[in-house]
């Protein structure tokens, strides 16, 4: 049983921040009380009014890639980028990711279209269906709840290339920064896991660590905890 909960109407949801990528509401729960969602969500899409059917029906905001590399007679490496993320001013360990366009939405199989083409905008790679795996990991992930509704699908992308002479970062569109790649293996995975810092010492976020955390439990190879 749910204990009594606060009702989120779409009436009490005030906006206060309009911005072409963020939006500030004032989720006003009961007189008096007032609760801040900073999202990328117009009101029209905002999570806490959403009703239990829409709220289990719903597309994230975004995808992240576990990329997973196997060439022939080589070890399977798992593919990271350095990118420069604006609210640390430091470039980052992570994983492929963007938002779920609009044209991605519309398709049958929105973020899986959405991780091929992240994967091919910030890699170069073109993923093959006929060679390649790609499949959903969760299909929703919640980053922090307690300041904003923003959700990551999780997808793994199993790629067999002869090699990688593709490997560009030319694609980056916006205000994406690059700073060239981390091909990562299992030791090596262990390394970063154990030392919670990149090579630099800086910190990453938690995709990158549930990216190395589904790595080195083999569970891609077996698609164990996919959807």
């Amino acid at each position: 049983m749910f204990m009594d909960s606060p009702k989120i109407t779409r009436e009490c949801a005030k906006e206060i921040l309009d911005k072409k990528f963020l939006h500030v509401f004032d989720l006003q729960y009961e007189e008096g009380r007032h609760y801040f969602d900073a999202t990328r969500r117009p009101a029209e899409r905002l999570v806490a009014p959403m009703s239990e059917d829409e709220f289990r029906g719903m597309l994230p905001d975004a995808v992240s890639c576990v990329v997973i590399v196997e060439m022939p007679g080589k070890e399977p490496v798992l593919l990271f980028s350095y990118e420069f993320r604006y609210p640390v001013g430091r470039f980052l360990l992570g994983v492929p990711a963007g938002l779920v366009d609009p044209e991605d939405a519309a398709k049958d199989n929105p973020l899986l279209e959405t991780a091929k083409r992240e994967i091919h905008e910030e890699t170069g790679i073109v993923v093959d269906e006929k060679r390649d795996d790609c499949y959903v990991i969760n299909p929703l992930l919640f980053s922090t709840p307690g300041m904003t509704d923003e959700s990551n699908a999780l997808v793994c992308v199993h790629l067999r290339p002869e090699n990688l002479d593709e490997l560009t970062q030319d694609g980056a569109e916006g205000q994406e920064c690059f700073d060239g790649f981390e091909l990562v293996t299992k030791d090596k995975a262990r390394e970063l896991l154990s030392a919670g810092v990149d090579d630099n010492g800086h910190f990453y976020s938690i995709y990158t660590w549930a990216a190395l955390m589904y790595f080195l439990s083999d569970m891609w190879k077996n698609h164990a905890f996919c959807v």
